[in-house]
């Protein structure tokens, strides 16, 4: 099921103070609205152990066991490369995230930068070492997290960890074409001369 970016967000949670216009770009807003009000309602978990192995409780969106305790996936796209999977169960929610790359450059800096992210995931708690395929990054949230962490805080860090990491790939490629510049212009001062 893909959900339109259009939609106004139906969960009806006031905006919080972080996500104020100056943060976010008209044209980024219905993207990160429509995450940010899909997450809300994906967000509703509860305790539940495995069918299978007697006290084992693992993540159903991981495991897999039961078709019965997964929900449909969401996909929220921007574009064809800028996109949100949602995947959700009775007590886990996977959230992967396809950073946009509009050439090679910002290939390498998006995998270099969500490589670096991902060997420190353990600082991240909801991040997950290894995103799910055709995403570049992943999040796992489980309803051990929400009885020690609020939701509202945790959907927070997912959109301002959205908003972030697009304006990091964005600043490190400028700071690598003015690089880039100062070393041309200093290769070629030797042949001018």
């Amino acid at each position: 099921a893909t959900r339109s970016v259009s939609e106004p967000d139906r969960v009806g949670s006031p905006r919080p103070a972080s996500s104020s216009p100056q943060a976010m770009t008209t044209t980024y807003r219905p993207y990160l609205n429509c995450v940010r009000g899909t997450l809300n309602a994906a967000l509703c978990l509860r305790n539940f152990p495995s069918q299978v192995v007697e006290r084992h409780n693992k993540p159903e969106v991981e495991v897999r066991g039961s078709k019965e305790l997964l929900l449909n996936p969401i996909t929220i796209a921007r574009t064809e490369q800028e996109k949100c999977l949602i995947e959700g169960s009775v007590n886990s929610v996977r959230v992967s995230f396809a950073i946009k790359q509009a050439d090679e450059i910002e290939r390498i800096l998006c995998h270099k930068f969500t490589r670096f992210l991902m060997q420190r995931s353990e600082q991240f708690v909801i991040m997950r070492r290894k995103p799910t395929e055709g995403y570049n990054i992943s999040f796992l949230i489980t309803h051990a997290h929400l009885e020690k962490m609020w939701k509202a805080k945790l959907v927070d860090f997912i959109i301002t960890f959205m908003e972030d990491i697009n304006k990091e790939i964005s600043a490190m490629r400028i700071a690598l074409n003015a690089r880039a510049r100062i070393v041309a212009e200093e290769f070629l001062k030797d042949f001018a001369a």
